[in-house]
């Protein structure tokens, strides 16, 4: 790089930048930069339509592997992962049709944020709505599996002029609610929303909020899935973390010395996991009592950058960690190291999540440059780098889903990808 000037590729050759008039130069590095970003973003779409795939692995293909499997060479395990490698690598998109009960509600408002329940048969939502609000809504995926794809949209009749930032799903006497972060000024509220704010029977029948309270500026929340403590739930917050007891209405804090941005509860033990701005991880024994100092902090990670999602493998030995530097980092709680990292990720300064999938052996993740890339699981291998069908940009970064049942437990797999006022299936061929 010369300090004043721009290489032009095309030309060969570098150019002046010349000061613009009034303090406004259209021709700046960033603009060069996203031209050159979507020349590239065009020609992965163009690839993609015309199925130039090339595969994840040399010499892997669906022959072979069958051929392997059949001499005794792999596992059914090892078969099972390798062959969602070869169909991750195949997805092709598909627009999805969305269908509403108000006509004039589906399709008109940008997805903010898409989360599954753990059956998989719908997703949950969180919209851009007018003059800054926001709404929830709930779609149903049982129509995935068509000829020309199709989903059911139901819209609650609640709306928030507060900034949804996160949201967790849970379950309490075996009916799906919702816990919602959401801030605006100062302060913010926390709320829990039954499923029939979303049902489409008459609305004098439906259920308000089971709980609301309002909280400094929030930044995250997690549902605990432990029985010993499955009443609870916890909000991160501004250099504390809050745990809420939805039946009694005890609430615990926990002081921190930095901001909360991401937290996750086991499910074997009654351990929250918290991911702060500092780069810190660690871990909390919600059933002992909070006291001053930071000695109740059990495990301790630490990385260079805002953590900004914590995941927990399914035996809860190792815990997935990304940052705002764009590193993913893989870390065994055993030995408190980082056993693995995932590249190619970009993040400078957005909270954004990850999604792992065991059963399949992939991890997904969107990062601020609006693309979507998925791994191996097992060797942090980049098997696909999926473009956004919109032109990147803040205000357009996909919020994607990832299961191998889309629709229930006889559904299809594939990824689902919301972005702006649309919702695209990568279905498996």
């Amino acid at each position: 790089e010369l300090p004043g000037f721009y290489y032009d590729s095309e030309k060969n050759r570098y150019f002046r930048l010349l000061p613009g008039h009034n303090n406004y130069n259209p021709l700046t590095k960033e603009s060069i930069q996203y031209k050159a970003m979507e020349r590239e973003r065009l020609r992965l779409l163009e690839e993609e339509e015309k199925q130039k795939k090339k595969t994840t692995r040399a010499g892997l293909n669906s022959s072979m592997l069958l051929q392997k499997r059949q001499l005794g060479l792999l596992s059914s395990t090892t078969y099972s992962r390798l062959v969602h490698e070869l169909k991750v690598n195949c997805m092709r998109r598909r627009k999805i049709e969305i269908h509403s009960p108000n006509p004039l509600v589906a399709g008109t408002n940008n997805f903010k944020i898409i989360v599954a329940d753990a059956a998989c048969e719908r997703i949950f939502t969180v919209n851009d709505v007018e003059y800054g609000e926001c709404k929830y809504g709930i779609i149903n995926l049982s129509g995935l599996g068509k000829e020309s794809p199709t989903v059911k949209m139901y819209d609650n009749l609640y709306f928030t002029n507060r900034k949804v930032l996160q949201k967790s799903l849970f379950s309490l006497t075996h009916v799906i609610k919702l816990c919602l972060m959401g801030i605006a000024e100062t302060p913010g509220c926390a709320s829990l929303l039954p499923e029939s704010l979303f049902s489409s029977t008459n609305p004098g029948d439906r259920l308000g909020m089971l709980c609301r309270f309002t909280i400094s500026t929030g930044w995250s929340c997690a549902w605990c899935l432990n029985p010993q403590v499955d009443t609870c739930f916890s909000t991160g917050l501004t250099r504390r973390v809050l745990v809420t007891n939805v039946v009694t209405g005890h609430q615990q804090t926990f002081g921190s010395s930095s901001d909360v941005l991401a937290q996750q509860f086991a499910t074997q033990t009654p351990m929250l996991y918290n991911g702060c701005r500092s780069g810190e991880i660690f871990s909390i024994d919600v059933r002992q009592r909070s006291r001053k100092g930071q000695s109740w902090k059990a495990t301790r990670l630490f990385h260079d950058s805002a953590v900004t999602s914590v995941r927990l493998l399914e035996a809860e030995h190792y815990l997935m960690a990304a940052d705002m530097a764009g590193k993913i980092k893989l870390w065994d709680l055993r030995t408190t190291k980082c056993v693995k990292q995932y590249k190619g990720h970009h993040n400078e300064y957005a909270l954004l999540p990850l999604h792992v999938n065991e059963e399949e052996g992939l991890l997904a993740a969107v990062g601020q440059d609006c693309y979507t890339r998925i791994w191996s699981l097992q060797d942090a291998h980049l098997l696909r780098t999926i473009p956004s069908p919109h032109p990147s940009s803040k205000d357009a970064i996909p919020s994607v889903v990832f299961s191998s049942r889309l629709g229930g437990s006889r559904g299809v797999p594939g990824l689902l990808m919301a972005v702006k006022q649309d919702l695209y299936h990568f279905s498996y061929n």
